[in-house]
């Protein structure tokens, strides 16, 4: 499951620093959403509850009455069942930050010669940017994994869904998430392929819940990196460049 997915969804349940992810304040959201209208930025709408989902853009920000226009699928059809929704999660990318929020109770309307819905300006924002959010995506034809000794609960060992010099994140089922930002596991043991396990000190500094369109969850912690052994770091970025090279070789050649 990867970040990127537009049509997965990205939850922060716990940060050291919420405010790096998530914006409250009214006049900060309004200037993203205000961005997004001059971008032409478009964005992808999911109904809540339901499976209908479209492309569409944001055509108005109203900050008098703190409210915004998107426009509406082409599909009446789909219009009909997207304006009974209780909520529209909306999705889309801006300079490389991914966007997320919310629309409560969209109202189905009509905006010059289509269809648009009318809601409430969302209440908080989701901003998540690739230098804090992940490094490099591991392949999903390897196996990465570290291993977490967890005080009441023995050694665990989870998969890691993304890696930089500075930490990783792994992927945690939600049964097995029994630890909060701050926390820090000493003896932990990074494998990467081809190279013998790295130890590790981590320190958790956020939890993420992401959930794919068809229902399918898990936890993502972000862990930052400590005490590393000698040469630790240059092993990482050795792989993380091997991986680079080797998607900018399978990209050229599609080209």
């Amino acid at each position: 499951m990867t970040i990127e997915h537009e049509l997965t969804r990205v939850e922060l349940l716990q940060a050291d620093d919420p405010s790096k992810y998530l914006l409250k304040d009214r006049r900060e959201i309004a200037a993203v959403l205000h961005r997004l209208v001059d971008a032409r930025a478009l964005l992808r709408a999911r109904a809540i509850p339901g499976d209908d989902s479209f492309l569409t853009a944001l055509l108005q920000v109203d900050d008098e009455n703190s409210a915004l226009v998107l426009d509406g699928s082409p599909d009446e059809a789909v219009n009909a069942r997207l304006g009974r929704a209780a909520q529209l999660d909306c999705v889309t990318q801006l300079d490389k930050v991914r966007i997320q929020f919310m629309l409560e109770q969209p109202m189905l309307q009509t905006w010059g010669r289509g269809a648009a819905f009318r809601a409430a300006m969302p209440a908080e924002l989701l901003r998540l940017q690739r230098r804090e959010f992940y490094r490099l995506q591991a392949p999903a034809t390897h196996s990465l994994s570290c291993s977490v000794p967890l005080p009441d609960a023995g050694e665990m060992t989870w998969r890691i869904i993304d890696i930089s010099g500075g930490g990783i994140a792994i992927a945690v089922p939600p049964s097995d998430a029994s630890f909060s930002p701050g926390d820090e596991f000493s003896g932990c043991r990074i494998k990467l392929p081809d190279n013998p396990p790295i130890n590790a000190h981590l320190t958790i500094r956020n939890l993420f819940r992401l959930t794919t369109r068809n229902g399918i969850g898990m936890l993502r912690a972000g862990c930052e990196f400590s005490h590393m052994p000698p040469g630790a770091d240059a092993t990482i970025q050795r792989y993380i460049l091997k991986i680079d090279r080797q998607r900018s070789a399978r990209q050229r050649a599609l080209e």
